[in-house]
């Protein structure tokens, strides 16, 4: 029988697949994609694709689905199992795989799965996804072959390989980690049994149905809990997951949040030290301070799209050992292998901590003071939300503004900086504002609304701005 697939429009996005079980994403779409993505590896000569899924309820069903797409195109499945999405990164690297799929629902709430893919050692992303959608349409596939699969053992290995990394020193560190019952969870507490120091782990037990709170710690309310037992324990520092753990949320002593462009900053000076002038890289949502500190630690400070699909290919060109992104995407190259890990971030966040003598708290709170608003997203047409941006940047030049047009337009003031882009995966705007002083940061905002004013967008809302970071 003749393979032919229609996805729903809404699933086939920049970076992955992704939609609501059941409604947007189903079982066949999962076939589909295996179906398609095997037959592409097969065209270019491939035939191992290396799959792994999250705690989510839906995962094992489209992870069965998905290997029975790869097999009927003649495929070699190797299955991971359940499991952190870097862990399915590192099977790839470490199994030399011709690709990858992790089904994974990320930071999304639970009704919502998806598929994260890798073309040998690079992302699977932007024209690549469409083209699944295209020849699923078309039926544009290899022959039905007889494909097989087998189950591969990962873990033991990951946790040995991140732990060769350890470096830290002789000081005892008290964490606290929450692993917001995402997919790391197994893999966690076999890691923390095997560091040293003092861990608790919270939210350990991998279920997909989130019920202590949201997987996504980049939303502050979603670290209450890991806040109230760092305060209560004392201890050192903790450290959250989202629901694949391929980003990090973390607070400090005081159990004050870290953004991930602070804790860049303290990864930044680390990797210098043994690497003097090297390219790190962050997105264009990352305070000016963190740029600022790279080039202070003799670094080259490289600002990128957003995107963990075009910061990695962005390394990967540069030779960059280090990359973050606000979100909790850190990419590590130098040791590691330049995909996004959670855990290995954790690992050598730790280290440098045990070998430092101060407390995580005082290095934050040495750093340069700003001010700035939260990431603030506002509805954009699609359609329109490009436009909007050509817009804002023709009018800028005009005037002889100072602007960085990276990834949508990043304006430098003498207050400081703000930003506006158009997010790749949804009818968005972001914008972003920080300065130095309260004056400052309402004359940049005031700067902003009239941009968006003069293409027809009204003011967003700005409430929610937060000191010190």
């Amino acid at each position: 029988m003749a393979f032919s697939h229609h996805f729903d429009p809404t699933v086939l996005r920049e970076y992955d697949i992704r939609g609501i079980v059941g409604r947007t994403l189903h079982a066949a779409d999962a076939f589909a994609i295996g179906r398609v993505f095997g037959s592409m590896v097969a065209r270019s000569g491939g035939a191992r694709v290396a799959v792994g899924y999250d705690g989510r309820l839906t995962s094992p069903e489209l992870e069965q689905a998905v290997v029975a797409g790869l097999r009927a195109s003649g495929i070699e499945a190797l299955r991971i199992g359940r499991g952190p999405t870097p862990m399915l990164y590192y099977a790839a690297t470490r199994l030399e795989t011709d690709g990858a799929i992790m089904v994974t629902g990320s930071h999304n709430p639970a009704d919502y799965n998806g598929f994260k893919m890798m073309w040998g050692r690079k992302p699977f992303f932007g024209q690549q996804i469409l083209q699944i959608g295209r020849l699923a349409e078309t039926g544009d596939v290899v022959p039905e072959a007889a494909g097989n699969e087998r189950t591969v053992a990962i873990a033991d290995d990951y946790i040995a390989r991140l732990l060769a990394d350890w470096d830290g020193g002789d000081r005892m560190l008290k964490v606290v980690w929450d692993n917001g019952n995402g997919a790391a969870g197994d893999v966690l507490q076999q890691l923390v049994a095997s560091l040293p120091g003092e861990h608790v782990v919270l939210n350990g037990a991998i279920d997909g149905r989130f019920p202590a709170h949201h997987p996504d710690p980049t939303v502050p309310a979603n670290l209450a809990e890991l806040i109230a037992e760092v305060r209560a324990r004392k201890a050192d520092i903790g450290i959250a997951f989202d629901g694949d753990a391929d980003r990090i949320g973390l607070v400090d002593d005081t159990g004050e949040i870290l953004f991930g462009d602070q804790l860049m900053v303290l990864l930044a000076r680390d990797v210098l030290k043994e690497r003097p002038g090297a390219t790190i890289i962050a997105d264009v949502k990352a305070s000016q301070v963190l740029f600022d500190e790279i080039a202070k630690a003799g670094g080259e400070p490289l600002m990128w799209k957003t995107g963990h699909s075009l910061i990695k290919s962005k390394m990967a060109e540069t030779g960059s050992p280090l990359a973050g992104e606000m979100s909790g995407h850190i990419f590590f190259a130098d040791r590691w292998y330049g995909f996004d890990d959670a855990l290995y971030a954790a690992v050598r966040t730790l280290g440098i901590i045990a070998r430092m003598a101060e407390s995580l708290s005082a290095v934050r709170e040495a750093l340069p003071h700003v001010i700035n608003t939260p990431e603030v997203r506002f509805d954009c047409d699609d359609r329109r939300k490009f436009a909007v941006i050509q817009e804002v940047a023709s009018r800028l030049s005009a005037a002889g503004a100072k602007v960085s047009a990276t990834d949508g337009v990043r304006v430098q003031t003498s207050d400081g900086w703000w930003l506006l882009r158009a997010s790749n995966t949804q009818a968005v705007l972001v914008a972003r504002c920080e300065a130095g002083t309260p004056a400052g940061l309402d004359r940049l905002k005031a700067a902003l609304v009239e941009q968006l004013a003069a293409s027809g967008i009204d003011e967003p809302d700005f409430s929610g701005s937060h000191a010190g970071h």
